[in-house]
């Protein structure tokens, strides 16, 4: 198989120098470029999440959730829905901008999934499974309440990076 080139002229080789940029203008924050952020935005991690590492992030920290409340507070669901909605901002807030879509349909997988240790069955797999469904249709306003915060932090996370990409053609035209 043929290789085509892709530069119309050799690629010349920089000397030694020139080819690592100084250490301090390597991290932006520290070399005094790019945008400031505030305080809060310092102490708070980057996007980093895909869409799967958010889903499995929410899952994680749910079964977590729900095994606390279950040992401290007696299989609260009140508390459990209450910590829910942390969780479920925070997985929108973590995940990469590219992966948006995925945080309001990994949060409601995630609070099923930690709502099995305090669903309350008895009696084999058919009793866990009917507490499981029992717990999940009695606290469907934390479940939707939660999907709707992930989902508005999505909907304005979008929007500010469409707001971002359309700015400089405004400028310009």
């Amino acid at each position: 198989m043929e290789q085509h080139r892709t530069r119309s002229a050799p690629h010349q080789q920089r000397p030694p120098a020139q080819r690592q940029a100084p250490r301090s203008a390597a991290v932006p924050a520290q070399a005094g470029g790019g945008p400031r952020r505030s305080a809060l935005a310092r102490r708070m991690p980057r996007p980093r999440l895909t869409g799967l590492g958010g889903g499995l992030f929410a899952c994680a920290a749910m079964v977590l959730v729900g095994g606390i409340c279950w040992l401290l507070f007696g299989s609260s669901l009140f508390v459990y829905g209450l910590l829910f909605l942390p969780v479920a901002a925070a997985t929108a807030l973590w995940v990469r901008p590219a992966d948006l879509i995925t945080a309001p349909i990994g949060v409601p997988i995630a609070f099923a999934a930690g709502v099995w240790p305090i669903s309350g069955g008895s009696g084999g797999i058919g009793g866990h499974l009917m507490g499981l469904v029992s717990a999940l249709s009695l606290h469907a306003g934390w479940l939707y309440a939660g999907t709707l915060v992930a989902a508005l932090i999505a909907v304005v996370r979008k929007a500010v990076l469409i707001g971002r990409r359309r700015m400089p053609r405004r400028i310009t035209q």
